[in-house]
């Protein structure tokens, strides 16, 4: 990763805190006095995807939360969108601005190898990961299909007859509609998978009744199943999610699939060890507030923090078992 002698000195978080490490390199801090705790007086948000998905709610959850414990002076959110969030991720490699984070996850891991990006994560410097959530397979309310089986054996018999709607192309949504299909014996060129890089134009695309099903994060459809719009098959967690309790597991239903969409944060890799660790000081205190902890409970994100070395090396082997994926279900 770019930022291997950063997070050898950030190891000692464990036993100092990230706070300490800060401490030691305070007097060659170029951040002047503000009034925000941090020094951090303006941050900018990448969202590398259009308004209404899961990453346009993390940072906008995580502007508030900024500003609302002072943590910065002013943090603005930038929506990037297509792509899977490669577009962002271009944008991220020439960002000249050092306070700047990009939200990323699952999602663009799986985008990186689909689009065949130039610019990868691993161009980037890694800050932290924040959330995890299972997904959930929906269909229209008035759909004919009552049960994950239902879906599945649809597409067995009319092939990409059978359209299934989500996220950007290779992203967490569009693998686990190719393992399923994987789990059920389902050649992959079975599947009929229709990308859109945000959640709203999903959601459009299943109330508009123009696709037979959707897969996207529970958040994002929650509302409209408990609505009566939309009709859950199954989550794709190992636990029924909080949201949806009352929807069952991939699991339950006969399907020995287990899958979790993460989303953190990167900066660019052009920043020096000092804002690396300034910015996973800021990303930590954060994590740690009241209202950080009210928005994970609001929407049913569970808390996946992982900093420094630890994220590093989670991304390394993620990327890696992400190729392993994609090339199995057919989509490399």
């Amino acid at each position: 990763m770019k930022l291997e002698s950063t997070m050898k000195r950030l190891s000692a978080v464990g036993a100092i805190g990230v706070a300490s490490v800060l401490a030691l390199s305070a007097c060659g801090s170029t951040s002047g006095g503000t009034e925000a705790e941090s020094g951090i007086d303006r941050l900018n948000i990448i969202v590398p995807a259009d308004p209404g998905g899961g990453w346009d709610q993390t940072g906008r959850a995580m502007q508030k939360d900024l500003q609302d414990n002072d943590l910065v002076g002013n943090a603005s959110v930038v929506n990037v969108g297509g792509a899977g969030g490669t577009n962002g991720l271009a944008q991220l490699a020439t960002e000249q601005d050092p306070n700047t984070l990009m939200v990323m996850g699952y999602v663009m891991v799986g985008a990186v190898e689909t689009n065949a990006a130039q610019t990868r994560i691993e161009d980037t410097t890694p800050i932290a990961r924040l959330t995890e959530e299972p997904l959930v397979v929906v269909v229209p309310a008035d759909s004919p299909f009552q049960s994950i089986d239902d879906l599945l054996s649809a597409v067995e018999k009319d092939g990409q007859g059978v359209s299934i709607t989500g996220g950007s192309a290779g992203g967490a949504d569009h693998i686990l509609a190719g393992q399923m299909l994987k789990e059920a014996g389902i050649a992959p060129d079975s599947l009929n998978y229709i990308p859109y890089s945000g959640g709203g134009e999903s959601l459009a695309a299943l109330l508009g009744n123009k696709v037979s099903a959707g897969i996207s994060g529970v958040g994002e459809y929650a509302e409209q199943v408990k609505a009566g719009k939309l009709r859950a098959l199954a989550v794709s967690g190992a636990e029924p999610a909080a949201l949806l309790p009352d929807v069952p597991t991939l699991t339950d239903e006969g399907v020995d699939l287990v899958l979790t969409n993460w989303r953190g944060v990167v900066a660019p890799g052009t920043i020096d060890e000092a804002k690396a660790a300034e910015l996973t000081e800021l990303v930590t205190e954060m994590s740690e507030t009241e209202a950080w902890q009210t928005t994970l409970e609001t929407n049913a994100w569970d808390d996946a923090f992982l900093a420094g070395e630890e994220f590093d090396a989670f991304l390394t082997e993620d990327i890696a078992a992400v190729k392993t994926t994609l090339t199995e279900i057919g989509l490399l």
